[in-house]
């Protein structure tokens, strides 16, 4: 309980009801004792043994701490020790649910994949009426329900994630490269690792950390994504093609820096097509997900590529949204945050691959 909740409810009546002890303090065992080791550490104890973070009712400071990483208590020091699924039920003023600020906080918890449970409106204890007040009980424990539910649903299961562009040299200093963030990429390895899968992280130059439980492997050009995702793929079930991998490179590098004079001629080459031969050498019963940008007549240049690079699903984006294509189906999926989508992405395969192994066994 933070300070703010014990003004509302004392512990010692959530203690009686729940028949569970009680946390209060940083830094004190008991209310009013003297500080100790075991209640300092207890926020690292707590969070390796949960299976879930529920914060309800979740003011507006609560999430404000939570987005910025502000450290302050045992619940927002809790938040940033545990690696478990986040469920937040926000409950505030109308007026501060709305505002600016409470948004962009909100935005940025659901891009790094905590769960929202959106207020209901109605009589606030403000005195005001609309947006801010608390989901009801029952359906917070069914959002709780249903994560927990499915968050083991890849148990078993080792999934291979590309992530992020490649970088081609053209001299020591330069470099044919792409926009690409690697986001997409690092949110589906952070996603398929909540839910029990052991994740391979192939990633392209990126500042963004790794996610909790995913072993990385770093690479730079085409080539080394090629070769580092062809020496794990055998070990995995599930592969994700989510990185933005060069289609062409220099022919030739040059051995030192190139000196501006005049016009400049690159001689191209293809680069080695990974999602083909991940579909090619993959292990029996392998399930891969390849990703296509496209501008123009998007879901039949898709639907090609699906055909064309022998592969399960692709999930093609255009500017409002995505669509995962197989060989009979189109899925689409509402413009979302990366994290969101991740999991629509994942619940998908696991839906598909379960299809797949009874219509296997039904032969």
């Amino acid at each position: 309980m933070t300070d703010a909740a014990q003004e509302f409810v004392r512990p010692l009546t959530f203690a009686a009801l729940t028949g569970h002890k009680v946390i209060t303090s940083l830094w004190t065992g008991d209310e009013g004792g003297t500080p100790n080791l075991d209640s300092a550490i207890e926020h690292i104890a707590v969070a390796q043994r949960i299976t879930a973070l529920v914060v309800a009712p979740a003011t507006a400071d609560m999430l404000a701490n939570f987005a910025h990483g502000a450290a302050r208590d045992f619940l927002s020091t809790l938040y940033l020790a545990t690696t478990v699924p986040v469920i937040v039920a926000p409950a505030m003023n109308v007026n501060m649910w709305q505002h600016a600020a409470t948004q962009a906080n909100l935005a940025i918890l659901r891009e790094r994949g905590v769960h929202i449970v959106e207020p209901g409106e109605g009589y606030l204890a403000c005195g005001m009426v609309g947006s801010g007040r608390m989901a009801e009980p029952a359906a917070i424990a069914d959002v709780v329900r249903g994560i927990l539910m499915r968050r083991h649903d890849l148990e078993g299961e080792t999934v291979l994630v590309t992530a992020g562009g490649t970088r081609e040299p053209v001299d020591p200093v330069r470099f044919l490269g792409n926009r690409s963030s690697g986001k997409m990429g690092f949110a589906i390895a952070a996603e398929a690792a909540q839910r029990g899968a052991r994740v391979i992280l192939v990633s392209g130059p990126t500042p963004l950390a790794t996610p909790a439980n995913c072993e990385r492997v770093n690479a730079e050009t085409s080539e080394q994504m090629h070769t580092a995702v062809m020496n794990r793929l055998p070990e995995a079930t599930i592969v994700v093609k989510a990185a933005a991998v060069s289609d062409y490179r220099p022919k030739h590098r040059a051995s030192q820096k190139m000196k501006r004079n005049g016009a400049l001629t690159l001689e191209l080459e293809p680069t080695e097509d990974i999602l083909a031969e991940v579909a090619k050498h993959r292990r029996e019963g392998a399930f891969v997900v390849g990703f296509a940008a496209e501008t123009e007549n998007v879901l039949e240049n898709a639907r090609g590529k699906l055909i064309r690079k022998g592969v399960d699903a692709i999930l093609v984006n255009d500017v409002s949204q995505a669509t995962l294509l197989t060989a009979s189906e189109a899925i689409e999926f509402a413009e979302m945050p990366k994290r969101e989508m991740a999991g629509r992405l994942l619940d998908e395969v696991v839906r598909l691959r379960r299809g797949a192994k009874v219509a296997v066994a039904s032969r």
